[in-house]
């Protein structure tokens, strides 16, 4: 399957990207507004994985020219960009792609991290209501450290909540979850639980600045 990673060249981005290029045989892009910053950053990705043994092809393309060329799509932009994103690559998208969001609204103060929606009440819902007719949307990999994700060499033993409206579409991307190594995907329901799932992201960096040795922390449930 071919995966687009739309903002492939930021943290959240790098690090799925790598390990679906390293733990499996999916077709991994990259996409960026900037198309040298994309290609600049496969070909890195590339160096890295050549590395380790693993001699796979990743190309960087602009957001729209991933988005036409894969199935499934990646938003791994910050919150605050995923509807203009979106907007962008309408007409790259086709009926029965996917879309898949890992953004979570925070907020810092002196007290800390705090969750901050936007009005349609989570990020996932946003990206539901933006995405054209016709392509489910599935919101997965919100609570993920990413240095921990882009480090090939940590062990991950964490999971990933997965929420949408779609079953074809979650299965999907619960499928593509578990492909990577040590990563265990979560079904928390439909996208009306959204909410909840991307709250435990500034929950999970409080955690880690008040606690040595914790700062790519992930969650496991039992």
């Amino acid at each position: 399957m071919r995966i687009a990673l739309l903002g492939g060249t930021g943290d959240i981005g790098e690090g799925l990207a790598l390990r679906w290029a390293y733990h499996t045989n999916h077709d991994v892009i990259l996409g960026s507004r900037d198309p040298e910053k994309a290609r600049a950053k496969a070909d890195e990705y590339e160096t890295e994985l050549s590395s380790r043994g693993r001699d796979v092809k990743v190309n960087g393309f602009t957001n729209e020219m991933a988005a036409d060329r894969a199935r499934i799509v990646v938003l791994a932009v910050p919150p605050y960009h995923v509807a203009d994103t979106v907007e962008s690559v309408e007409d790259s998208l086709s009926e029965g792609d996917v879309l898949v969001t890992p953004a979570a609204g925070v907020k810092r103060d002196d007290d800390g991290f705090h969750y901050h929606p936007p009005s349609a009440g989570s990020v996932t819902k946003l990206v539901a209501d933006a995405a054209p007719d016709g392509v489910p949307v599935v919101g997965a990999f919100h609570n993920l450290a990413a240095g921990r994700l882009a480090d090939l060499d940590a062990e991950l033993g964490i999971d990933t909540l997965v929420v949408a409206d779609d079953d074809d579409a979650k299965d999907t991307v619960v499928h593509l979850a578990e492909g990577i190594d040590g990563l265990r995907a979560l079904d928390a329901g439909g996208i009306a639980n959204a909410a909840e799932v991307e709250s435990v992201t500034p929950l999970l960096i409080n955690v880690a600045r008040h606690n040595e040795k914790m700062h790519d922390l992930g969650v496991q449930f039992r």
